[in-house]
C-alpha cells in the first residue's frame, strides 16, 4: 500500500530594507532598496507524523544568505506529493521559489498544494480568515500565538541582529503556525471540494476517504443524484466527507428516458 506525503509547511522572511520620506502609501523605487529580503526559517512536518523540521538563520555567518536554509527545505519538498500552507499559494511557495531560483536551485518534484487560506475563502464566510482568527475559533489543541517576549516587527528585527532569544521565540513561533494550520486543516478539509483525492494515492481496491484517508465509512441516508445517474453515498466516520461509490442504480430503461 501507497499513500501520499503530505508536507505542512510554514515559513518567516526578512523584510526589505529601504529608503523612504514618510511612513503612509510610499512608492519606492528599486534604487531606494538598501537590503532584499530573504527567508528567515522555516517550520515543517508530515501530515499526522510527529516530528517536526525546522531551520533558520541564527548561526551563519551571513544572514542575508539562506542557501543552506533553501536546500534543506528543498529535499522536504522534493519528496513531498501534497503541501499545505495557510495562504501558500500566494505567498509561501512563491516565496520559496524566488529563493530557489536565486540561488541556481532546479524546481523540486512536482507536488499538489491545499491552502487553508483558500479553503476558508471559498467555502465560508467567517468574520476574518486569518490563522489567528480561525486557529482560535476551531481548533482545540494548537492555536497561533502572538509574540510573547519580542512584540511585532521586534522579533523580525531582534532576529536580523542575531539575537539568541528572538530565534528561539522564533523558532517557537514558527512551529506553532504549522501545527495550528494542520489542526486546521482537518476541520476544514471534508468541505473542500477541490482539495486532492488521497483516494488516488493508495494501492488497496478500497474506499479510502478522499479528504483524510480514512477507511472507515457508514452509509448515508440519501443517495448521489445526477441528471442520468442515482449512486449510493457513503460517509467518513472520521472528517465527515461524502463519497459516492457503486454503480447506477437506475434501470437502462429509466436512463434512456432521461436522455431523451
Amino acid at each position: 500500500m501507497s499513500k501520499a506525503k503530505i508536507l505542512v509547511l510554514d515559513i518567516e522572511t526578512a523584510p526589505l530594507l529601504s529608503y523612504h520620506w514618510g511612513l503612509f502609501d510610499q512608492n519606492i523605487a528599486l534604487n531606494q532598496i538598501k537590503r532584499e529580503w530573504h527567508l528567515l526559517s522555516f517550520a515543517a512536518k508530515w501530515l499526522n507524523e510527529p516530528k517536526m523540521f525546522y531551520a533558520d538563520q541564527r548561526n551563519v555567518k551571513n544572514i542575508e544568505n539562506d542557501k543552506v536554509l533553501c536546500e534543506k527545505l528543498w529535499v522536504l519538498m522534493d519528496s513531498a506529493d501534497i503541501i499545505i500552507g495557510q495562504n501558500i499559494k500566494a505567498f509561501d511557495v512563491k516565496k520559496i521559489n524566488a529563493r530557489f531560483l536565486h540561488h541556481g536551485m532546479k524546481p523540486p518534484s512536482s507536488y499538489k498544494m491545499i491552502d487553508t487560506l483558500t479553503i476558508a475563502k471559498k467555502n465560508f464566510a467567517f468574520t476574518s480568515n486569518k490563522l489567528a482568527f480561525m486557529s482560535n475559533a476551531f481548533n482545540k489543541k494548537y492555536k497561533k500565538l502572538d509574540h510573547s517576549k519580542f512584540s511585532g516587527f521586534s522579533l523580525w528585527s531582534e532576529c536580523l541582529k542575531g539575537n539568541k532569544k528572538a530565534f528561539i521565540e522564533m523558532e517557537k513561533y514558527n512551529k506553532y503556525d504549522v501545527l495550528s494550520t494542520e489542526e486546521l486543516y482537518k476541520t476544514l478539509a471534508p468541505w473542500d471540494k477541490s482539495a486532492p483525492n488521497l483516494d488516488v494515492y493508495h494501492d488497496e481496491n478500497i474506499n479510502v476517504c478522499s479528504s483524510c484517508g480514512s477507511k472507515k465509512f457508514r452509509t448515508a441516508s440519501v443517495f448521489s443524484y445526477t441528471s442520468t445517474t442515482k449512486r449510493k453515498l457513503i460517509v467518513c466516520v472520521d472528517c465527515g466527507k461524502s463519497k459516492v461509490v457503486g454503480p447506477n442504480l437506475l434501470s437502462n430503461e429509466k436512463r434512456d428516458s432521461l436522455k431523451k
